[in-house]
């Protein structure tokens, strides 16, 4: 019965969203070009270890997406979508601790300088997700950039 099923959609032209290729971390390209379709600038670089790095930007900032458990730069297993805010004064860490208590998704954590940072990981290990979820992990990164922006008054 299934693959009838399948025969029917394939032979009226539909897509299977069931058999689209999922989105894994072991193909940077496809995720930078997957990004360059939704409408995102994708750059793929490397990154201070030699995995790969996408730069990218949404909400008016700039963006890295970095790739881990990478073995020799390939074969990732995992994303984390992290921006880096230069301030003028450092960011208290009440201010921290108020978002990381109020927010489930998004981290923050404080650099060096008393610069914020603010990162999401995405575990693409197992065989990947589906490009919808991937989109809908961007919407969400894109409302948490807004949302941390207008916690430090940025």
């Amino acid at each position: 019965m299934k693959l009838k099923a399948l025969s029917l959609i394939l032979a009226l032209g539909g897509a299977c969203p069931a058999l689209a290729a999922p989105v894994v971390a072991e193909n940077p390209q496809a995720i930078a070009g997957l990004l360059k379709d939704i409408g995102y600038r994708a750059e793929l670089t490397k990154d201070d270890t030699g995995d790969p790095k996408i730069e990218s930007a949404a909400a008016g900032v700039n963006f890295s997406i970095y790739f881990y458990g990478c073995t020799d730069g390939k074969a990732c297993s995992s994303i984390q979508f992290s921006s880096g805010f230069d301030l003028d004064s450092a960011l208290n860490m009440s201010s921290v601790n108020d978002w990381n208590t109020r927010k489930r998704y998004g981290k923050v954590y404080i650099d060096d300088e008393g610069d914020p940072y603010l990162e999401m990981d995405i575990n693409l290990a197992g065989g990947g997700i589906t490009e919808d979820s991937f989109r809908d992990s961007l919407d969400s990164w894109e409302r948490l950039l807004s949302d941390f922006q207008e916690h430090i008054d940025w």
